[in-house]
């Protein structure tokens, strides 16, 4: 598909999006490894054994069936593996993608995790990662476009796998009765999180046919409410959360049929938020001031730089545009090197983006004009196409294409090769009469200044609001959002 030149392209608002479903996924379909923190109300202790089972669950979407998935727990000599394997025909910013999800988990015989290996393929992405445990370190290397990354995560305590959790609760003494908190660890954003399995009563369920007692479970993940269905036998047999998706335990041949392609509903206009007041040329705006409000706002980086944060009214003011005279000074040497450091997603010391970096950004030009030609180039080079991935900036160079998330990535990867410290800012942002969820950058040139390299802006409009700074890992946090987050606008000034 041909590049279009475009001040705003709607199907790429919702991008940033993508992330957040994953997560979501990871979450829901067993596919993170978790382990309980040492709070009063989750302590688990002394499980008993579990049972080797396989289990087939359909995926749907309102009326339609959109995926499968399957676990598997096999017993072993020194504990158990555990293998979960989802497909999924997700319908985000119009195009259905396939999704394949693998996590397979070696577990010792309480249940708590040893070493897992994580696979992530979409119709052109894919990303590995594989984990072992020891003593209390979880050693993770990446594989993304070919390129191994490794990493060091230190941990309270030893995790157990995400399919062990209900498991641990229906063994554990007395934890069937009160709520237990577990801690997450995501293979697709590296990231950790807390998750909180609480009882919420006895139902009678028809599971294949045949009428269960049931035990219901609210899971709660970063704000984001869940539900969880377990039989007498610990075993889940439907799941309910966000964006309407549902998974019921069936046969294996009901698993694997029944699906259409077309996918299910468009996941990133459900998660967008609608206002009564539009915003007219908004890629122009200067000044925004809206009433927030259905979030709990002190979890999120509402208030610093160009975000003033009254509660509960967010006034957005532009940044003026870079000069070229604008020079790099007074970011402290510890914070300025912290954004300038490479990592498994933004992968700015390869040889590939160094190569590109030094031909875009000549050494010896002031900073904001290295940072406005890395803009221009990401802008008219990455096809603008929406995707699911876990977005690094080298397979975005490799494929050239990818929503807001690769976007941000591959840029932010190219100005720390070209020594110009930056992040990647994740939030709302307003196109065709709502808001959408959406990734773009911060970077540093003397001051802090953003720019959306999906809508070719230096800096971005008062549109993107901003409701955290960082990787992949703090991206989790926005699932709080999506479906609760209200805004009414206040004031608009072009």
């Amino acid at each position: 598909m041909a590049h279009r030149r475009t001040s705003r392209w709607p199907l790429i608002a919702g991008g940033a999006f993508a992330l957040v479903f994953l997560a979501l996924l990871a979450v829901r379909l067993d596919l993170v490894t978790e382990w309980p923190t040492a709070r009063p109300e989750g302590r688990i202790e002394g499980i008993g054994a579990a049972s080797e089972r396989e289990e087939w669950f359909s995926i749907s979407q309102g009326v339609r069936r959109i995926g499968y998935a399957r676990r598997r727990l096999i017993r072993r000599e020194q504990g158990y593996r555990s293998i979960e394997t989802v497909f999924m025909q997700v319908n985000t910013m119009g195009v259905v993608h396939g999704l394949t999800f693998t996590i397979d988990a070696n577990l010792l015989p309480d249940m708590r995790l040893s070493s897992f290996r994580f696979d992530l393929k979409s119709s052109l992405f894919r990303f590995q990662a594989a984990g072992t445990i020891k003593d209390k370190l979880l050693s993770v290397a990446t594989d993304a476009s070919g390129e191994e990354r490794k990493i060091n995560i230190p941990l309270e305590e030893r995790p157990y796998t995400a399919s062990g959790i209900f498991e641990a609760v229906r063994l554990a003494e007395g934890a069937q009765e009160r709520p237990v908190t577990f801690s997450v660890f995501d293979p697709a954003s590296m990231g950790q999180r807390a998750v909180r399995v609480s009882p919420a009563g006895e139902e009678t369920l028809t599971v294949m046919g045949q009428p269960q007692k049931v035990r219901k479970y609210a899971v709660d993940f970063m704000g984001a409410r869940q539900f969880a269905w377990i039989n007498e036998k610990g075993e889940v047999v439907k799941e309910e959360g966000l964006l309407g998706i549902v998974l019921e335990r069936v046969p294996e041949e009901e698993a694997l049929g029944g699906m259409t392609g077309s996918g299910g509903a468009d996941v990133t206009e459900i998660a967008s938020v609608s206002v009564s007041t539009p915003i007219g040329a908004p890629e122009k705006l200067q000044r925004l001031r809206l009433r927030l409000g259905g979030i709990d706002t002190k979890a999120f980086h509402l208030d610093g730089d160009r975000q003033r944060f009254e509660p509960p009214v967010l006034t957005i003011t532009r940044e003026k545009a870079p000069v070229e005279t604008e020079r790099s000074v007074g970011l402290p040497g510890a914070a300025a090197r912290s954004l300038l450091k490479p990592n498994p997603f933004i992968q700015s010391d390869h040889p590939r983006i160094r190569r590109l970096a030094e031909r875009l950004a000549k050494r010896g030009e002031p900073p904001a004009v290295r940072a406005a030609n890395i803009l221009a180039w990401v802008h008219k080079n990455i096809e603008k196409r929406p995707v699911l991935s876990v977005p690094n900036a080298l397979e975005t160079l490799d494929n050239g294409v990818g929503d807001c998330n690769e976007h941000a990535a591959l840029l932010a990867a190219l100005l720390r090769a070209s020594n110009i410290p930056a992040e990647i800012e994740a939030g709302l942002v307003y196109t065709k009469g709502r808001f959408y969820y959406h990734a773009w950058n911060v970077l540093y040139i003397g001051r802090w200044i953003t720019a959306d390299a999906v809508f070719g802006q230096m800096p971005a409009d008062a549109t993107h609001i901003r409701l955290i700074r960082g990787g992949m890992e703090r991206q989790m946090d926005l699932m709080g959002v999506i479906g609760n987050i209200e805004l009414e606008v206040l004031e608009q000034t072009p």
